[in-house]
């Protein structure tokens, strides 16, 4: 594809102040429009996006930014291959922006850029562009989902046609999520294809994922989905296990059913949707989506890696991150860096990541103090950590994570002094997953705002948890023990960086009476 000549530079020009459209006849927006040159990004609502293909569609933009929350407005220049996305909140465009900045989304085959604009919010006018822009948007968001053209039910069902890599109820989940909050799911085969049932909490969540998603491959040329409303209202889940889940009911039993440990050529998730090689995407159907180009190649076009063991079986509710680039095999070193220097330690390293792998060793370096290396018992326990925690927020800062070049962490030598910054923690007693088919592996979850706490004393009751959870500054929000249970409980912070930082802090603490908390990221909210 050729970008058109200039394509490729920033605009020549600054104005902050809203953008009012002022269109020629033959409708080339660019001409009166003064642009962004940009800084290392000051976040706002309007989202820039350069170097689209000439034949891009406004459904094709608007649908970059669905997953992340409504988009307002929309300002296409197609002249100049760029085109303006105004999210609902500056949340939703940093969660967008923070996204992308890991995985580049493809296009036909074309990388496109994103960043945040200078301008705080777009204005448009009633130009045919400016008309058809505003179709596109009435259409495909979800604020714009009102009585004419609102969903006909919660609940999709989802066929997956060509199904040539196993597809999981963990992997619908993920690519799912990404829409709105998915209550139930049950997968089962019918007429022999592998087919699911999907239940939002809004239809709009629905309307928005049938719209995106139905004719889109899962894995490249392969798994397509075909979407439709079901007849029902509501799905009626008993038991939570590989082939159905209540996420509103954490408390329903396994029943008969066990996950299964291995899945012979099973496939992580890296969907041809949201994948990791730039051929991904739907045959036909509308709309065509993007598909998301890590950041480092891969030798296999929309797959990872097989995860071994129940590691095949991960769940992953909420606003998950899909996508992330691959380990190639052997890689069990992390280099983290954007770091707080003043703030992070070895420790604080070995609790996070430790939630996704048995963590070895920790090295804050040196001279940088806002890098670390941080190696994992496995290469595919790195890839867990760095796919969950990737983009996360510590101590007020997004967290970058890529493989290291490095095979191990070397402790520093005897007699040198590295004022603590390098830690063995191989001998730790707090490694989550050193049991084999350990219940832990089935317990993976995106970092959210609500906790799962464990282990808790019959003597400790619910104000003394909420009391200590608050020590650290942090809100509490909810608080719920869990029915049967006592020993366990869900915690609801005031946001998801609250709940990281209140994890670091308070997974091992002694509550007494020979109970040290267990503390773990929750797949529920309270």
């Amino acid at each position: 594809m050729q970008f058109q000549r200039g394509s490729e530079e920033l605009f020549p020009s600054v104005s902050s102040a809203p953008y009012i459209m002022s269109t020629t006849a033959n409708g080339n927006d660019s001409k009166k429009f003064k642009g962004d040159i940009r800084g290392p990004g000051v976040p706002s609502r309007v989202i820039h996006i350069r170097k689209l293909p000439t034949d891009i569609s406004e459904a094709e933009v608007i649908s970059l930014g669905l997953p992340f929350g409504d988009v307002t407005n929309l300002l296409m220049l197609k002249a100049k291959n760029q085109a303006f996305l105004e999210m609902n909140s500056e949340e939703a465009a940093q969660n967008m922006v923070g996204y992308y900045s890991t995985l580049v989304p493809i296009i036909r085959h074309h990388p496109v850029y994103i960043q945040f604009s200078n301008h705080k919010e777009l204005k448009t006018d009633n130009s045919p562009n400016q008309e058809r822009a505003q179709a596109a948007l009435r259409a495909l968001t979800s604020s714009h989902v009102d009585g004419v053209v609102v969903a006909p039910s919660t609940v999709l069902r989802v066929v997956v046609e060509n199904l040539i890599y196993p597809v999981t109820l963990d992997a619908l989940c993920q690519i799912f999520s990404k829409f709105g909050t998915v209550l139930r799911i049950i997968v089962f085969t019918k007429n022999s294809q592998f087919q699911a049932l999907l239940q939002y909490a809004e239809g709009a969540s629905a309307q928005s994922a049938k719209l995106s998603l139905d004719g889109q491959n899962i894995y490249n040329g392969c798994c397509t989905l075909r979407i439709s409303f079901s007849k029902l209202t509501s799905l009626n889940v008993k038991y939570n296990n590989e082939k159905s889940r209540d996420f509103t009911r954490p408390d329903l039993p396994s029943g008969d059913s066990q996950p299964t440990m291995e899945h012979p050529g099973m496939t992580a998730f890296t969907p041809g949707i949201i994948s990791a090689g730039p051929y991904g995407g739907a045959a036909h159907g509308f709309p065509p989506a993007f598909t998301l180009q890590p950041t480092m190649s891969s030798h296999y076009p929309g797959l990872v890696p097989g995860m071994p063991g129940g590691l095949a079986a991960l769940s992953l509710p909420g606003a998950s991150r899909l996508g992330f680039p691959h380990i190639s095999a052997g890689v069990s070193v992390l280099l983290v860096s954007n770091l707080n220097p003043e703030r992070v330690t070895p420790h604080c390293l070995f609790i996070l990541f430790g939630v996704y792998g048995d963590v070895m060793r920790v090295k804050i370096l040196f001279n940088k103090k806002e890098n670390a290396l941080v190696q994992m018992s496995d290469c595919t326990q790195a890839q867990l950590a760095m796919s969950h925690l990737s983009g996360q927020q510590l101590h007020g800062k997004p967290l970058r994570i890529t493989p290291s070049k490095h095979t191990s962490v070397q402790l520093p030598r005897e007699g040198h002094e590295d004022q603590g910054l390098t830690k063995d923690y191989s001998n730790s007693p707090l490694h989550r997953f050193k049991k084999p088919g350990s219940k832990n592996y089935s317990n993976i979850f995106p970092p959210s705002a609500t906790l799962h706490l464990s282990n808790i004393p019959p003597s400790v009751v619910e104000d003394d948890l909420k009391m200590l959870f608050s020590t650290s500054g942090a809100m509490v929000k909810a608080f719920k023990f869990f029915q049967k249970d006592h020993k366990m409980a869900l915690i609801q912070m005031g946001s998801v960086e609250e709940a990281i930082e209140s994890l670091i802090e308070f997974h091992n603490h002694d509550l007494g009476e020979n109970h040290h908390l267990r503390v773990s990221f929750s797949k529920s909210s309270i």
